[in-house]
């Protein structure tokens, strides 16, 4: 019964994990192509992602509460809570892109996009993955997730200090860079949650604690 309802609830995390990354997809395509349409779904999938996120802690505190379970079933049950929690966080964050986008399509864009649409597929490809390594209990995939955070955070680098020279550049594109750095800066916190679900898979798997220590998982 216990292992059964387990498995449902891991069905409803990919479920969730599929809804965040078609958020990313729609709020970064919806932006790129000037399509309000992508940009509305986005806001239709959190309303999807809210009610699975209640659904799934309700649940998880239900078999905690009845079944009493220990060692790995306990560990599961609290590691599917801790995802829950970053995936609808990570819901929010996409709404604020799309909210950014819907600003943004109605004006001319500032140069081209180019770190955006990467950052976007990064960011996706992360939680995709992170999921991926809890499920399948992949060290080696957690990791990756881990080291590929590096490559989100320098893009986020890069589009700053290139929207600060378009400011000063030109004072009129001000407003319109700060909703891009927004988004930039949004889609790197979407690459932070998903590390974050990577670092706890790797403590359930093997015990140890690798936050803030950086060197344990490059080398």
């Amino acid at each position: 019964m216990l292992q059964e309802k387990i498995v449902e609830l891991k069905k409803s995390v990919i479920e969730m994990a599929n809804l965040v990354e078609s958020m990313i997809d729609n709020s970064v395509q919806g932006l790129l192509s000037k399509d309000p349409e992508k940009i509305r779904l986005v806001h239709e999938s959190e309303e999807k992602v809210n009610r699975k996120e209640i659904d799934i802690e309700e649940t998880c505190i239900t078999l905690i509460a009845l079944h009493q379970p220990e060692a790995k079933n306990l560990r599961t049950l609290i590691m599917i809570l801790k995802i829950n929690t970053d995936l609808e966080r990570m819901g929010d964050l996409t709404v604020n892109i799309a909210q950014s986008a819907d600003y943004l399509i109605k004006r001319p864009f500032i140069k081209k996009l180019i770190n955006i649409p990467t950052m976007a597929e990064e960011t996706r490809k992360m939680v995709q993955q992170t999921i991926q390594a809890f499920l399948s209990e992949d060290v080696e995939m957690a990791r990756q997730v881990c080291i590929n955070d590096d490559v989100v955070d320098e893009l986020k680098e890069q589009t700053y200090r290139l929207l600060v020279t378009y400011m000063i550049d030109d004072p009129a594109t001000i407003k319109r860079a700060i909703h891009i750095n927004k988004i930039a800066s949004n889609l790197e916190r979407i690459a932070d949650l998903s590390t974050n679900i990577a670092e706890d898979s790797i403590f359930i798997s093997e015990g140890r604690v690798i936050k803030h220590h950086q060197e344990e998982y490059d080398n």
